[in-house]
């Protein structure tokens, strides 16, 4: 009887401590928009344009003969992705020493003292040592695609400051791309594109999140045992 009320006390607290982890480990992780790559308030003052006439204004004139690329704060430009980067780095050691030192019989009052017939100082000493030590490390990575940034500011050499963001949404997870840097304007191609190798200060990050990348991260509790900190 004792034991059997001993189960029934211990069942609720299993329950809730199943419930518990259960809804640890039911959490999804959602990407949010990032406020570092939203796109500019145009409507802010500093923004506007000038309104000093009728047909010609300041800033938002369209040159004939250029091609329709982005050159103004507010415009959108297109970013192809094609970053690819390998590195690899290898090293060798190995050291080693030999010692050897004899001792020849020692005289002792003019006598070599012996013992059944062996001269009692007579001593040699060996010592080796030697270390052997190899390293390889090897990285790659590769990301492709293409992703529409908007001009956010215009530095006073014509570089143009852009940053961007894309969510994609998928059946069981998100995943996102962020990227931000300087632009050349003699780089944008004639359909406003620019290659992502010619961005300079260029951040970029591909993540996700959900189901898959939930199940791709360790738990909290792996997280603990493998802590450094831990002390077992």
């Amino acid at each position: 009887m004792v034991q059997d009320m001993n189960l029934h006390c211990k069942f609720p607290a299993l329950l809730a401590l199943i419930s518990i982890l259960g809804a640890c480990s039911t959490a999804r992780i959602e990407v949010l928009p990032d406020p570092q790559y939203a796109p500019i308030d145009l409507k802010a003052a500093k923004y506007q344009p000038l309104n000093n006439g009728s047909i010609f204004q300041a800033g938002r004139s369209v040159r004939l003969f250029e091609d329709n690329k982005a050159f103004r704060i507010g415009d959108l430009l297109s970013i192809t992705l094609s970053e690819s980067t390998n590195a690899s780095k290898s090293a060798a050691t190995t050291t080693g020493k030999d010692d050897e030192i004899d001792l020849s019989a020692t005289a002792l009052l003019g006598t070599v003292p012996t013992h059944n017939g062996d001269p009692l100082f007579t001593n040699s000493l060996d010592a080796e040592r030697g270390f052997s030590g190899t390293g390889d490390s090897e990285q790659s990575n590769s990301l492709d695609g293409e992703i529409a940034v908007m001009v956010t500011d215009i530095l006073p050499n014509g570089t143009l400051v852009v940053r961007g963001e894309k969510i994609i949404g998928l059946n069981q997870g998100q995943e996102f791309i962020r990227l931000s840097g300087l632009v050349r304007p003699q780089d944008v191609s004639a359909n406003n594109v620019v290659f992502s190798r010619k961005l300079a200060n260029a951040r970029i990050y591909y993540g996700g999140g959900g189901v898959i990348a939930e199940a791709n991260s360790k738990g909290w509790l792996s997280r603990l045992f493998d802590s450094p900190m831990f002390p077992f």
